[in-house]
């Protein structure tokens, strides 16, 4: 049994959210030199739901590498990824400014997918689940999506929003899990941490 976890993550997020159900965990960060991001390139034909679950895994064995790298106390290790799909498109971050005002562009007044692939690593074993959960834009107009790109929030987010913020104006329907909408579906973090034996709550 463990009562804490290493969260390979640097989302505030998701932070957030493993404090909210009562996780006791440690960040396991890249150094500032890793080019973290070279493990979300898409590769081509790839389906979302394939893309998201291959990134987190590799993800997660770095995590793990860097775990024993650094000679850190053993516990069980958490990396989760999220990507927008329209389709069988990949909206991942956006590269500037003009890319999230592109991508918005394309989601308003239209519907979505926000997908989030969990991996835990206990040991030698390996957990996955998926958050598959669906979300209708309204019609925003140029200014709107100029001035939510201005305020900041687009930036280095999947589809070029967060839910939890200023986004959530434009969002006028979700079906699925919030959390896994804002990068950590809880339920299925529950269920993996289970499996795993961390105790939390």
């Amino acid at each position: 049994m463990a009562d804490f976890i290493y969260l390979a993550s640097q989302s505030p997020r998701r932070r957030q959210l493993l404090e909210q159900i009562g996780v006791r965990y440690s960040l396991l960060l890249p150094e500032a030199g890793d080019d973290a991001e070279a493990l979300e390139a898409v590769l081509p034909g790839e389906a979302p739901a394939t893309y998201v679950r291959r990134v987190t895994a590799l993800k997660l064995e770095a995590a793990v590498q860097r775990l024993a790298e650094r000679g850190l106390p053993p516990a069980p290790v958490l990396c989760a990824d999220t990507t927008v799909a329209q389709g069988r498109s990949i909206l991942g971050k956006p590269a500037d400014d003009a890319d999230a005002v592109r991508m918005l562009s394309a989601l308003a007044g239209g519907g979505h997918r926000v997908l989030t692939a969990l991996a835990l690593a206990d040991g030698e074993h390996r957990l996955q689940a998926l958050s598959d959960s669906r979300v209708r834009f309204a019609a925003a107009s140029a200014a709107d999506i100029a001035a939510y790109v201005a305020s900041g929030e687009a930036a280095g987010k999947a589809g070029a929003y967060g839910i939890q913020g200023r986004a959530a104006a434009f969002v006028e329907h979700i079906s699925g899990s919030y959390s896994g909408i804002m990068g950590l579906p809880l339920f299925e973090t529950a269920a993996l941490l289970r499996q795993a034996g961390v105790t939390f709550g």
